[in-house]
């Protein structure tokens, strides 16, 4: 079993579609082993999203995610990176298959409604920035 993390976006709770992510994640088989909500600070954003510091979209970036609350999800499954990220689709759902979450929530390549590791590197390293091993179950 691998684990990635998930960023339910602030689009996503502000427009209360919540649950319904939640639904298509626990239906695709993937078991929620920690939750939590928060409001990001810009330090937070800006230290979870460092590595696209330099990007023209950075800025933009940052004031999205702390605009409102994210939920924070750690999740497990067979080939858990790679299974999140199909499920989520295209990072422009315009261009994101029929069924994916993107395709059904998200608003545009800025709003897309949830993040998910892409790589299990990566997820690693995302995973610790919210959670610790005692949060996971």
């Amino acid at each position: 079993m691998q684990k990635t993390l998930t960023i339910l976006k602030p689009d996503t709770i502000g427009a209360g579609r919540a649950g319904a992510v939640i639904a298509s994640i626990e239906e695709a088989g993937f078991r929620i082993r920690a939750v939590r909500m928060l409001h990001l600070t810009r330090g937070q954003a800006e230290g979870f999203y460092a590595v696209h510091r330099e990007r023209p979209f950075f800025g933009d970036l940052v004031a999205f995610m702390t605009e409102g609350p994210v939920i924070v999800m750690v999740l497990e499954a067979d080939d858990a990176v790679s299974k999140l990220r199909e499920l989520m689709g295209a990072t422009d759902p315009a261009k994101a298959e029929n069924g994916t979450i993107r395709k059904r929530f998200a608003t545009n390549i800025e709003r897309n409604a949830i993040h998910g590791s892409d790589a299990p590197e990566t997820a690693a390293v995302e995973i610790a920035y919210f959670f610790n091993r005692l949060e996971m179950v």
